[in-house]
């Protein structure tokens, strides 16, 4: 049994070429978005982190890489983000389909702002 991934580099050497394309894509588009950001292995997968607390959880399956989690948009994102859960809290970008690059930069950048609200200090 090999060893598990310690890096994002490591996590992605270990699917097939096809793959390892879709989550350069996704971890470009990441850190284009959140320049800041800095990735750790967490549950077994990258986890994207912004000022010690995480952004976004991502993993490569057999049929699609999920982003989790990925809480109710806004109005205005939400009905773009719908089609592609899987689950509640799951954003499902299906292999062999093109990541939504645009989209996914408003989700980002809209999952950072939730994350600064939530752990900005408690004035008094």
């Amino acid at each position: 049994m090999s060893a598990k991934p310690s890096t994002a580099e490591e996590y992605v050497a270990t699917f097939p070429p096809d793959v390892q394309a879709a989550l350069r894509l996704l971890r470009e588009i990441i850190y284009e978005t959140i320049p800041d950001a800095t990735e750790i292995i967490r549950y077994a997968m990258p986890a994207v982190m912004l000022n010690g607390h995480y952004v976004v959880h991502y993993a490569a399956w057999k049929h699609h890489i999920g982003l989790y989690p990925i809480p109710v948009m806004p109005a205005d994102l939400e009905p773009e983000v719908a089609p592609l859960r899987s689950t509640k809290d799951t954003m499902r970008l299906d292999h062999g389909t093109p990541i939504p690059e645009t989209l996914l930069r408003r989700v980002l950048t809209e999952l950072v702002k939730q994350r600064e609200t939530a752990t900005a200090p408690k004035p008094g």
